[in-house]
């Protein structure tokens, strides 16, 4: 029997689950993919992924029964992920899709990138850099300020509470990249395409599971 931690990643259609599951899988977890709301209380963690439209990803997040799910796993307090659109859903309204409301989790929206420099194209596509807003949260551990991560996207997240801001990037503006509140981390890079960095940051947060698992979180 493993011993662990189970990690559920949420598969709604719309998350890019390989590459997440194996770069958790390398972080020390026990991975399941589930297709459908499922028994939760084996998972230690739960990981919300996302790419492509925010609409698109909103509405079959609500097909699958995952919007209740995460919603109900969040208020438990049990250590939470959400990457790229995964993040982007936790605002309650996207620029990208009017109408179709988020999850909600927090008050904020999702903007378009406009930039005014011709070199800044749309999407944002590939490396760039994170300034650590609280260096000294553990997720940070050994993840020298200003890392590059990798990124892909065309929108960003703008909460109104600005303390939740954990890091921060440019890109024709100063924009959130990373957000954390009580049990909830998302990130709009995408930490499992990362290489090494991103990969410590995965080990980070399962070691933040790991002390929930015992009682310390």
């Amino acid at each position: 029997m493993s011993t662990l931690p189970k990690i559920a990643i949420l598969d709604y259609e719309m998350g890019n689950l390989h590459s997440v599951s194996k770069a958790l899988e390398h972080a020390g977890a026990d991975v399941d993919i589930l297709t459908q709301p499922a028994e939760m209380d084996k998972y230690s963690a739960l990981v919300l992924p996302g790419v492509g439209n925010f609409g698109d990803c909103a509405e079959k997040c609500r097909e699958h029964g995952f919007d209740e799910l995460t919603l109900k796993w969040i208020d438990s307090g049990k250590p939470f992920l959400g990457i790229c659109v995964g993040m982007q859903l936790l605002m309650e309204e996207s620029e990208e899709a009017p109408g179709i409301p988020g999850l909600g989790v927090f008050k904020g929206k999702v903007k378009l990138f406009k930039p005014d420099k011709p070199e800044l194209k749309v999407p944002q596509m590939g490396w760039n850099q994170v300034k650590q807003v609280c260096a000294k949260n553990p997720i940070f551990k050994d993840i020298p300020n200003n890392s590059y991560f990798y990124f892909v996207h065309s929108y960003y997240v703008e909460p109104e509470d600005r303390e939740i801001i954990l890091g921060e990037t440019d890109y024709g503006i100063t924009y959130c990249s990373f957000i954390q509140k009580d049990n909830i981390f998302a990130t709009q890079f995408h930490p499992e395409k990362s290489q090494k960095i991103g990969l410590k940051l995965l080990e980070n947060f399962m070691n933040l599971v790991g002390r929930m698992v015992v009682g310390s979180w």
